[in-house]
């Protein structure tokens, strides 16, 4: 079912689009913004513009795909006089800038006052203020806008970081006058010497002339979604000069899996037509290539597809059946989903829950899933259903956060706060809030299953030295009961669990072991790792994913390694 615009869709090449001096690609990890990003500064540089390449991408592997050792400093390639490239790990930028920000404070603080900043100042969103602190030195540097044709950027900061470094410089006497658990805000602690380089950085932004935001997706629902959201929030910036593309779009037939893969992406294409048809969009043709090598990231753009025989010997794997089986026999009650958005986690929790409600358990499902209409049809009593919205628990959260601020409070404060009230972090607290209140009279069933997790970094917030509870308290706020009970039962292993859900590649793997790493932070329990999608167990053949499940074979055996042969499969299916 091919669409209009589908079929309208141009083909990028270096010749086909209208390119700016500086080039922002942005989207959700995995849609391949540093594949897309490196193919087009690649081709750039064979056609003799000089070119500078900077990834701020914690997955990135541009040291593998241009064979030469990266820092942070733009290096010449050693074949492509005209390619510069840096690398710096935005991870190691956070912690340093953890480190510079807290170390002016040690003995002088109390350790837990310490310990409470350490934690705030762990989340994605120091991350992104520490790569915006570094790579604001390629965007605001005359010598190198002088010296390069084009500058490329492999991942732009969200809105989110953007308004915030906008905000006025209040924030030492915002931590003195409020008891609000903040997220992110505690991050722009250490950045008041660069606010005129900001602001330098930001106007350039917003120059159409200058500056394209490539807005690069998958044709997946959540990857659009998350991409049209991405748009909104950049829009109310005045950043407003966009290109649209849509990586790995499937053009044409080679077995019963591309088939199915073709109609669903164009199902997704169309449900976002009108958000499309109001964008300049481009598509990048799905590649049998894994892209490794510089050869096959020079190739991205062209128009013949490498097809071979698909000579992949189906795999045996630990299937999501013996993960229903250790659940039952290992006296844990309360089961989280978790991973980033795409991977199915709604999807496990309902399958968790439908499959354990099936064998005679009474089950508790509290799901975000707007349609609420994925266990409507299984008609089972023992299962109950909560639907929580997360935009209505978010709004809830944020009126009761500023009905308790007093009425001295300046201006500039409450900015920081109405901003803070935006993160990630805080969408995750409103959600375990409105959890905590659903699961406070529901708690005799043999299995809670719930299809969003908060984060380690999160429950460290919540329950730190300064804890959530106790700072609830100082709101007069009548949810603490709930909260302090659930947490508990949350931070017992026996008790409870959550489940990694995750995808057989490589940035969902990378973004799935530092949820990891920050669940061991909290000490959360998380032994069973899911693998969504996964072609390697079918019997069925195609020749344009005879690569994919080889490298799909590679992060399993990763993913097997990491959870300690506690990981289940769930086969690839028409959805």
């Amino acid at each position: 079912m091919e669409t209009d615009v589908a079929k309208d869709m141009q083909k990028i090449t270096p010749q086909s689009i209208e390119l700016t001096k500086y080039l922002f690609f942005t989207g959700k990890g995995g849609v391949g913004k540093t594949t897309v990003s490196s193919a087009l500064a690649l081709n750039l540089a064979k056609a003799n513009f000089k070119v500078a390449l900077i990834s701020t991408d914690p997955a990135s592997n541009l040291q593998d795909v241009f064979n030469m050792e990266l820092t942070n400093k733009l290096l010449q390639h050693p074949d492509y006089e005209n390619l510069a490239i840096a690398n710096f790990d935005p991870l190691t930028a956070a912690a340093d800038y953890k480190e510079n920000v807290v170390k002016p404070y040690e003995g002088i603080l109390p350790e837990e006052t310490l310990n409470n900043m350490k934690e705030q100042l762990s989340g994605s969103c120091t991350v992104e203020v520490a790569a915006f602190n570094e790579f604001t030195h390629f965007l605001s540097d005359e010598k190198i806008a002088s010296y390069y044709d084009y500058i490329i950027f492999d991942t732009a900061p969200t809105g989110h970081t953007l308004r915030m470094l906008e905000l006025p410089t209040a924030w030492n006497d915002y931590l003195d006058t409020t008891s609000h658990e903040a997220s992110c805000l505690g991050q722009l602690s250490g950045l008041d010497d660069n606010r005129q380089k900001y602001k330098q950085a930001l106007e350039r932004l917003r120059d159409e002339k200058s500056t394209t935001m490539m807005l690069v997706t998958r044709p997946e629902h959540s990857a659009m979604k998350e991409l049209q959201r991405a748009q909104d929030e950049l829009k109310d910036l005045s950043i407003r000069h966009f290109k649209i593309i849509i990586n790995g779009y499937i053009d044409s037939v080679h077995g019963e899996i591309s088939r199915h893969k073709k109609y669903e992406q164009d199902v997704v294409i169309e449900s976002f037509s009108e958000w499309l048809n109001g964008n300049e969009v481009y598509q990048v043709p799905y590649s049998g290539r894994i892209n490794r090598t510089l050869a096959d990231v020079g190739g991205l753009f062209d128009d013949t597809n490498d097809i071979e025989a698909d000579t992949f010997v189906k795999e045996h794997h630990p299937m999501i059946e013996g993960l229903i089986e250790e659940i039952e026999t290992s006296g844990v009650r309360y089961l989280f989903t978790m991973g980033k958005g795409g991977v199915g986690k709604t999807t496990v929790a309902t399958l968790l829950a439908e499959t354990l409600a099936s064998k005679g358990y009474s089950v508790h499902l509290a799901t975000t899933d707007p349609t609420k209409e994925i266990i409507s049809t299984q008609n089972l009593a023992n299962l109950v259903t909560s639907f929580i919205d997360e935009e209505a628990s978010l709004q809830t959260y944020k009126a009761e956060v500023l009905s308790a601020l007093g009425s001295d409070i300046s201006q500039a404060d409450i900015d920081y706060i109405e901003e803070d009230l935006r993160s990630p972090c805080t969408e995750e607290i409103a959600f375990f809030k409105a959890f905590s209140k659903v699961m406070e009279n529901n708690d005799e069933a043999d299995y809670i299953v719930v299809d969003t997790a908060p984060t380690g970094h999160t429950l460290l917030l919540l329950d730190s030295s300064e804890s959530y509870h106790e700072e609830l308290k100082k709101q007069g706020n009548h949810a603490t009961d709930s909260v302090q009970t659930l947490l508990p039962k949350i931070q017992d292993q026996n008790l409870t669990q959550m489940i990694i859900v995750t995808l057989p590649e490589a940035t969902p793997y990378y973004e799935a072991s530092r949820l990891s790493d920050d669940l061991d932070r909290a000490d959360i329990g998380h032994k069973w790792w899911v693998i969504n999608q996964s072609l390697v167990t079918l019997d069925k053949k195609d020749k344009l994913f005879s690569n994919k499940k080889k490298d799909e074979s590679k992060w399993i055996e990763m993913i097997k390694n990491r959870s300690e042969n506690q990981y289940h499969l769930i086969p690839y299916k028409e959805k």
